[in-house]
Order: structure tokens, then C-alpha cells, then sequence
């Protein structure tokens, strides 16, 4: 099992949702944060004066998926947040040792 984490623009997460949930995702776990990239913020002006904002509002996306789903999802996660700009964000892929449901017991996959 792996699990995946993917830092998107905020206004792609409507859009990932639904394609995520076409897929048979069986859940994820959404974080608003802040952060920047190699862009370092960007400058804004607001009355007449300039100023910088230094972390952007970005959407984390965690996703625990079989092996075998691990390319399908990435793949599809990358396709849909890309625009080609600056601060489309990033995918990380982490091994998981094992998962328990703590409702039923269920260990490994079938608690995926």
C-alpha cells in the first residue's frame, strides 16, 4: 500500500474530487495550508501599496491506495491539477506498513 499526498491549488479541489470519487477512491483526507514553492510567494498591491504574501493557500490531499491503483491515481491527480503554471503543487508517494480499522479490526487492504 502506498500513500499519497498531493498539494494542489486550491481551486482544483471540486474538480479532483469528483474525478477522484470516478475512480473508487475510498476516501481521502483534505487540509487547507500554506505554503510556497520555488516561487517564493508573489507580490500583491492593495491601495496603492505594494506588499508580499509569502505562503500561499494551497489544498493537501491524503489518499491511501493498493500497489496496483498507485499509477492510475497519480497519473490522474497530476493530469487534473496541472495548468501550467507556477504553483500547480507536487505528488508524494509514501510506503505503508500496515492499516487497521478501528471499527471492525480489519487490517491491511481490505481496512483501505
Amino acid at each position: 500500500m502506498k500513500k499519497i499526498e498531493a498539494v494542489i491549488r486550491v481551486e482544483k479541489l471540486e474538480e479532483m474530487m469528483g474525478v477522484l470519487e470516478k475512480l473508487g477512491c475510498p476516501g481521502m483526507m483534505i487540509t487547507h495550508i500554506e505554503g510556497h514553492g520555488r516561487q517564493k510567494g508573489l507580490v500583491e498591491q492593495f491601495r496603492g501599496r505594494e506588499y508580499k504574501v509569502n505562503f500561499l493557500p494551497k489544498i493537501k490531499i491524503e489518499i491511501v491506495v493498493k500497489d496496483d491503483d498507485l499509477d492510475k491515481i497519480t497519473n490522474t491527480i497530476a493530469r487534473v491539477a496541472r495548468t501550467g503554471e507556477i504553483g500547480d503543487g507536487k505528488i508524494f508517494v509514501y510506503p505503508i506498513d500496515d492499516v487497521l480499522r478501528i471499527r471492525t479490526g480489519e487490517k491491511g487492504e481490505n481496512a483501505v
